[in-house]
């Protein structure tokens, strides 16, 4: 029952939520349901229930799930502190309010829901709900960029998620003549038994439809391009879900269907086509961080940047191709979240997110100022802090097998990091500029996310190196 705690809970609170007026009660009740969604995902870890047609847990989801329900947690918290700054300015009407806390929980259902799937149907459907909230939450500040926003999102992610139907239905086709009609030819661990027999022309087509779907979902480029936007002009908590959460769960979609062609020994290699994307991805956002005067729209691209550098490394394959893959999946969900939380409160207090405006934070506000650095300074890949361990091993992995690969992912990092110090350094030091007045910012869950990360570039624990080295294994 473990595995359906972590959707019924959310499922309920939603509808709880939907119910409830008041900004107080509802923040709470969020919260609370985020932490009982977080339990149950950690109690599957002692507790694992057996697979049927519909739900699955493994070693390869259940380190999603843990990933997806903490950051939840820690969001649903930030967020309490953070919306009732937004419905103090009127930037969030109590009209709005209970939708917000809704969806928030609808979302984490259709998260959760994509992660514990043993259907490939069930799975498309999680991800096209999870996309649809955050589409609704994206625009719920109701203003003309806002709505224009989450309308590109829509169109952009409906294009996406049809594109990913299209290559799961050929993925049935494909399954149909061995395993026979109905639903156990979408069955996860049927198809993975039986993909040695499957047509591989079948199985090539759809996985660039798959790439090309989920990939969008993912963010690489050129099919960001909803990315930005929806970071730029939605709610700062969003903006962490989406960059923590939302990209992995299209990541973890796109690694199911890359084991299947991996047991089809006549099937294309998916490695060069993750590659290929997880590189261009890489290149393209470090240049394109110098551009941005938007602090929320910066490290949208900064997310590009990293997921191009997880769906290279898992295209890199190998045991440590792929558990360094594992590591930045974690230590960018980690540390994207806790600098979003850091520039939701910085964008509040200074009543913009123009780079331009800001200024001084380590002398005005200066445990806010200094966490924006510690976690651009973490997710620039600057030691002693778990990005880097991440990035060192996936360059280093990578030199080992294709050193030409292994420079240009070098250029690619050199080029971020140095629009990342650029930026930084004009928001954190020199002379404050904009309003220096006080706010009420939630420390604990920026502080958390950050301390993991430092923990995890000093010393990761045997039982996670060797859980992460079982799933590498499992991935090929």
């Amino acid at each position: 029952m473990n595995e359906l705690g972590v959707v019924l809970v959310p499922l309920a609170a939603a509808a709880l939520l939907a119910a409830i007026p008041g900004y107080r009660m509802s923040a709470r009740l969020n919260v609370l349901a985020s932490l009982i969604s977080l339990l149950f995902a950690i109690s599957l870890l002692f507790d694992r229930p057996a697979s049927n047609q519909y739900l699955l847990v493994d070693d390869l989801n259940i380190v999603f799930i843990l990933l997806n329900t903490f950051v939840g947690f820690t969001t649903s918290a930030f967020s309490a502190s953070y919306i009732a700054h937004e419905l103090e300015t009127g930037r969030i009407t109590a009209r709005y309010l209970r939708f917000y806390h809704a969806m928030f929980q609808l979302m984490l259902f259709g998260m959760n829901l994509a992660l514990v799937a043993n259907n490939i149907g069930l799975m498309w459907v999680a991800v096209e709900l999870a996309t649809l909230t955050t589409v609704v939450m994206v625009g719920i500040y109701r203003t003309h960029e806002a709505i224009e926003a989450a309308w590109k999102y829509f169109i952009l992610g409906s294009v996406g998620i049809a594109l990913a139907l299209f290559g799961t239905i050929l993925v049935y086709l494909a399954a149909r003549p061995v395993i026979g009609e109905g639903m156990k030819a979408m069955v996860w661990t049927n198809l993975l038994a039986g993909a040695h027999a499957f047509d591989p022309a079948l199985l090539n087509i759809a996985f660039i439809f798959l790439l090309l779907g989920y990939g969008t979902k993912v963010g690489l480029a050129p099919m960001h391009a909803w990315l930005p936007d929806a970071h730029a002009e939605g709610p700062t908590p969003i903006s962490a879900v989406l960059s923590g959460l939302l990209l992995n769960v299209a990541l973890y979609a796109l690694l199911r269907f890359k084991l299947l062609l991996a047991a089809n020994p006549a099937a294309i290699a998916p490695g060069p086509l993750m590659i290929g994307l997880g590189l261009l991805s890489l290149i393209f956002a470090g240049f394109m961080l110098y551009r941005r005067r938007d602090i929320k729209r910066m490290f949208a691209y900064s997310s590009i940047e990293h997921m191009g550098i997880i769906v290279f490394s898992f295209g890199m394959a190998g045991p440590l191709g792929n558990f360094a893959g594992l590591l930045q999946m974690t230590m960018h969900s980690l540390t994207k979240s806790a600098i979003f939380f850091s520039v939701g409160h910085v964008a509040q207090v200074k009543g913009t997110q123009r780079i331009a405006d800001m200024g001084g934070l380590t002398e005005s506000h200066p445990v806010l100022g200094w966490t924006l650095v510690a976690g651009v300074a973490a997710i620039a890949g600057l030691p002693p802090f778990g990005v880097f361990t991440s990035e060192f091993l996936v360059v280093s992995s990578t030199f080992a097998r294709q050193p030409v690969l292994a420079i240009l992912v070098v250029f690619g990092l050199l080029i971020s990091f140095g629009a990342l110090l650029l930026r930084v350094t004009s928001v954190a030091f020199g002379e404050p500029r904009g309003p220096t007045g006080p706010v009420k910012a939630s420390y604990v869950p920026i502080f958390a996310h950050l301390a993991l990360v430092l923990i995890a570039g000093i010393w990761l624990p045997g039982p996670l190196v060797a859980w992460f080295q079982h799933v590498a294994a499992m991935l090929g």
